[in-house]
């Protein structure tokens, strides 16, 4: 839907915008982090803050850095109309994007900067310092920033703004801060941008930046089944700030779903309990956001029994794990060869047995080759393994980046069976748990599809003395709930969520120690006193 006062231009910035996307590839804009703001939605946005600004003296001195093609300075011009806006700002770094942009609206008022944001503001020449951002950051992860450049907006941002950011952050956080460290003073801001930020360690900068150092006004979080961008999964919420020190007593509101103006669920949150939240997420309690947290700091957790680890990065599954059946085929030795559990979309049953090699019963069985033999003794013992080492090169795996820091290039990580496994990322609603837990009888391990639980300290005992006491383990993983799960997770657009090993180690236990009430010992000094 359109919704603007001049529908001839913003007809033609959206053919703009459509013409320049389908000029780029998919991994060419995941790379630069260019997904526009739909119109409709930026409206939204410019009238909420437009309520917030009535009462301030003066006109509109408006700003975006990150352009594009002007959704946001197209929607200030029909909410506030041409009158109200003494200037406007927007900086650009696609020349496509900024010609666009300059084509469309520099007879409206908008001076168009091209440019890295990031070291145009460095340079201090941006003028008048604005009293309102409206903007949509590029959403460019950090493993697309290299080292350099990393440091770079790090020190900038340390500079300008006295804050230290962890480098897993990605660009937006940097446009963030940088912004705001430029803007007036009682100015008014905006920011749509991914809801990572929220659950996340490496969001701790931002987070605190919005409680302590400005008024933090609105965070409006959109149900991750509604993707404000149809071509990223990326779950998005609204921030709205005033560059001032929050006043005493201040309660930022906290809203859900449906839009802006209508959310299904809203919540004033108090500061001091903001702070002490680890999960923005949780806020406000709805039926759809169920995303819930029962451990409180103070109880037991997995990771008081168990070691949460990422399984193994192979460097290129399509070439280092084989069908079995294929392996003996090729005559690959047997002991270069572990077994290895399938992806979690060919795992359908969640207790594995073995069979009298320590594979997995299951129709898939699959093995890694795994080898830490120099190549010159491979091609002397092993001819077959030589062989098919050999094919490696013309299939480009010796060009892979972790392929290249091993040595030799065919030896994996090295991890131990595991007897307790839980997929990564998944999808459920309500109580249904996102992620499946497995029991691993096997000798297989998991790729890093799979976090592996190793049993520690009292669990670890227990299991010693009572292997058979694996199968209430299980039971009691699998009833771990779906809320707290994502609870402890996070969420991208679609509904797809995501937990790493740290925060499933954060999942209430108690249940565990209420089942075993010796677990409740300091199993950490003597394990092997329990269970006797």
């Amino acid at each position: 839907m359109i919704v603007h006062h001049d529908i001839t231009t913003e007809c033609r910035r959206q053919s703009m915008q459509i013409a320049i996307d389908a000029s780029k590839s998919t991994a060419e804009r995941n790379r630069l982090g260019q997904f526009a703001t739909p119109n409709a939605l930026a409206v939204d946005i410019a009238r909420f803050v437009g309520s917030l600004m009535r009462e301030s003296r003066g006109g509109i001195r408006f700003a975006d850095p990150a352009i594009g093609s002007g959704s946001f300075f197209s929607a200030a011009l029909a909410v506030y109309g041409r009158e109200r806006i003494n200037s406007a700002i927007g900086v650009e770094l696609d020349p496509a994007f900024a010609d666009a942009a300059a084509a469309l609206w520099a007879d409206s008022g908008l001076e168009v900067v091209r440019g890295d944001f990031t070291r145009v503001v460095a340079n201090r020449s941006l003028s008048p310092a604005p009293n309102m951002i409206l903007a949509n950051p590029p959403y460019v992860r950090h493993h697309h920033l290299d080292r350099a450049e990393k440091q770079r907006l790090q020190r900038l941002v340390f500079e300008m703004a006295g804050i230290e950011v962890n480098g897993l952050a990605g660009l937006y956080v940097y446009f963030v801060l940088l912004a705001t460290a430029w803007m007036d003073d009682n100015g008014y801001a905006a920011w749509l941008i991914p809801s990572e930020f929220m659950d996340v360690n490496y969001g701790a900068a931002l987070k605190r930046f919005l409680t302590d150092r400005v008024t933090l006004i609105r965070v409006h979080r959109f149900d991750p089944d509604d993707v404000q961008f149809a071509d990223a999964l990326v779950s998005s919420v609204v921030l709205v700030f005033k560059k001032a020190s929050p006043p005493s007593g201040h309660e930022p509101e906290f809203s859900f779903g449906g839009t802006l103006a209508a959310p299904h669920a809203r919540v004033r949150v108090r500061l001091e309990r903001l702070r002490e939240s680890r999960k923005w997420t949780v806020y406000p309690s709805h039926a759809k956001n169920d995303r819930h947290t029962l451990s409180d700091g103070t109880g037991a957790t997995l990771a008081d029994f168990f070691r949460v680890q990422r399984g193994i990065a192979t460097g290129d599954n399509r070439f280092f794990v084989l069908n079995r059946a294929d392996a003996e085929r090729r005559r690959l030795p047997a002991k270069y060869l572990r077994p290895i559990l399938p992806g979690p979309r060919h795992l359908k049953a969640t207790v594995i047995e073995p069979d009298d090699d320590g594979y997995p019963l299951i129709e898939r069985q699959l093995c890694l080759i795994d080898c830490e033999l120099p190549e010159h003794l491979v091609e002397q013992r092993h001819p077959a393994l030589w062989e098919y080492l050999q094919t490696a090169k013309a299939l480009g795996v010796r060009d892979g980046y972790l392929v290249r820091k091993r040595n030799p290039w065919y030896k994996q990580e090295q991890r131990e069976p595991c007897p307790f496994l839980c997929t990564y990322m998944g999808r459920g609603a309500n109580d249904k748990q996102p992620f499946r837990f497995i029991y691993n009888l096997s000798r297989a391990i998991g790729t890093n599809l799979y976090l592996m639980l190793y049993p520690l300290n009292g669990i670890s005992a227990m299991l010693d003395k009572h292997p058979k006491r694996g199968e209430e383990v299980h039971q009691l993983l699998t009833h771990v709930t779906g809320y707290e799960l994502r609870g402890e997770g996070r969420v991208y657009g679609g509904g797809l969520n995501k937990i790493e090993p740290s925060e499933l180690g954060r999942i209430s236990a108690v249940s565990f120690v209420e089942r075993w009430p010796e677990l409740g010992k300091d199993t950490r000094l003597c394990p092997e006193t329990l269970f006797v």
